[in-house]
């Protein structure tokens, strides 16, 4: 029984930093801009997230996993492909967003980086639906 619970708290601290980083980052970099700072101290705001959303997100998964196998989940329950989709799409979107920031226009980086939190903001939602 414990172990199922930590694989849920660490699920959950896992998710926690990724969603609530991507809030915080995004006030950050506001403060950030209106304070003049420079871009280089942006960029150096947003790697440094990276890393630490990169570790979230794979223990997140590793632990969603985990989860599915304890509890001897249906991999074929159509509320967890939801989810599951949901994941995959953040990925591949935070990947693009990750691999174009440098060179995309502002407008372009803001709207994937909105996308990005709406995406993780359904996964809450979808997990919710659980």
């Amino acid at each position: 029984m414990w172990t199922i619970n930590l694989v849920h708290w660490l699920h959950l601290v896992a998710v926690a930093t990724w969603t609530g980083g991507l809030i915080t980052l995004a006030a950050l970099v506001v403060a950030l801009r209106k304070a003049g700072a420079p871009r280089e101290t942006l960029r150096a705001a947003a790697r440094q997230f990276g890393r630490l959303s990169w570790v979230a997100m794979a223990i997140a998964v590793g632990t969603g996993i985990a989860q599915v196998e304890l509890k001897s989940m249906s991999w074929s329950y159509g509320r967890l492909h939801m989810k599951l989709g949901l994941v995959a799409l953040v990925i591949v979107v935070t990947l693009i967003h990750q691999a174009t920031a440098r060179r995309s226009p502002p407008a372009v980086r803001g709207l994937l980086e909105l996308t990005i939190l709406l995406l993780s903001l359904g996964i809450f939602a979808a997990a919710v639906w659980l």
